[in-house]
């Protein structure tokens, strides 16, 4: 029962405290009447906060910090941090301020999203896929939040919006550091070594999980960032009336919803398939709807919405496969360097694919702009077909010691 609460808790936390993502994105166009500025300037505040994330991760991995603290501590602290600077951009005074503080939320968050799923993983040692792939599934329905959130103060005041992803962040501090209790394998903790990271490096096995992860995490955060603006735009041309708040309630349902639902199903299949069967799957579907969504610009709402739901679901149903994988391939000691260093490079990749899009979008329209993502997937997917060996090595090695202990 302790565990499941904890899931319950920790899924909430992370709801709450990764609505700081995306809290400034979806206010972008009133930022731009403020201050004027152009396209340019967007992508930076876009990417502001993966670089940050990234770098937070990086040298959270090379100093073993996941592994050396304690992790409710890490993520208390770092959701405070968060809320702090997620607040000082009402105050901002320019669009560098902006992208300046982004980058540092991005840097806090670090120790909020690795964290958390290295923290599962303690608490189940079973049901490994069900527990992170419901984690991601918080996660996602957080990153989503603040389109929900915009839905509600549309029209009011923007800095409202920012607000509320504050104080959800603080409220995410106060769960995690006075209800959650710690892992109950969670007092080991390691010195620091320079050997953590070269051991992840040389764990063959992992580093296969790692580049699955690179080609998920290609499609997935360009997608998140870029499908509100498809829809707006495919929206606008069927029905040029169509209320801009629509379209955020629609972005939530197919990034939120339809995620949360990819990551808890996902973890529950896995957990009898198999993660790296999970995760072929997903992105072979994920890459197919890439290659198909820009086609239905223009044609019917409910037709896009259809498809644009179901590549939601796929698109995060094997994100947390990459995670649980990690730590059934890596030693204790240093599964939560793997799993920040997997985040780091992930979302460092995520920083090229974002910034792909729009030029992509000068030169052609919008049906052929998606499918580049899809390139990402289909290298996923060659990675993971080389890790099933490893996991059917590892089974029989268990198969052999459960006899000899017979």
């Amino acid at each position: 029962m302790r565990k499941w609460k904890t899931l319950w808790w920790v899924s909430v936390s992370q709801v709450f405290a990764l609505s700081l993502w995306f809290s400034t994105s979806v206010i972008i166009p009133e930022l731009e009447k403020i201050w004027e500025f152009d396209s340019f300037v967007v992508n930076f505040i876009t990417a502001a906060v993966p670089v940050g994330f990234a770098l937070g991760a990086l040298v959270s991995s090379s100093l073993g910090l996941a592994d050396k603290f304690n992790a409710r501590s890490i993520f208390s602290v770092c959701a405070i941090v968060g809320a702090l600077l997620n607040g000082c951009i009402i105050f901002a005074q320019s669009p560098l301020q902006v992208v300046f503080l982004r980058f540092l939320i991005g840097i806090a968050l670090a120790g909020i999203y690795p964290i958390s799923v290295k923290f599962i993983s303690q608490w189940y040692q079973n049901q490994k896929g069900f527990a992170i792939g419901t984690l991601i599934g918080a996660v996602t329905l957080g990153s989503s939040l603040p389109h929900l959130i915009r839905v509600f103060f549309y029209g009011i005041d923007w800095r409202l919006i920012v607000t509320a992803s504050s104080i959800l962040s603080l409220c995410a501090a106060f769960i995690i550091y006075f209800v959650v209790e710690d892992a109950p394998n969670s007092s080991k903790r390691s010195v620091f070594s320079i050997k953590l990271l070269k051991k992840v490096v040389n764990n063959k096995p992992v580093m296969l999980s790692n580049y699955g992860y690179f080609g998920h995490m290609w499609e997935l955060y360009a997608m998140w960032t870029w499908i509100p603006i498809f829809l707006n735009s495919s929206f606008q041309s069927q029905l040029p009336s169509f209320p801009a708040w629509a379209t955020s309630l629609a972005v939530f349902g197919i990034i939120g919803v339809s995620g949360s639902i990819g990551c808890i199903f996902g973890g529950l299949i896995a957990d009898y398939i198999g993660p790296s069967n999970l995760t072929i799957i997903a992105m072979t579907i994920s890459a197919f709807c890439s290659l198909i969504i820009g086609f239905t610009f223009g044609q019917s709402i409910w037709i896009t919405i259809s498809v644009a739901s179901i590549w939601g679901i796929f698109i995060i149903a094997d994100s947390a496969q990459f995670s649980a994988i990690i730590s059934n391939f890596a030693d204790t000691e240093y599964v939560g360097t793997a799993l920040t260093f997997q985040m780091a490079i992930g979302f460092l990749i995520t920083v090229i694919s974002i910034n792909l899009i729009p030029f992509v979008v000068r030169f052609t329209t919008w049906e052929w702009v998606f499918p580049a993502l899809s390139i990402g997937p289909i290298l996923g997917i060659i990675s993971m077909l080389q890790l099933k060996k490893y996991e059917v090595k590892k089974v029989q090695n268990i198969g052999e010691v459960n006899q000899l202990q017979v």
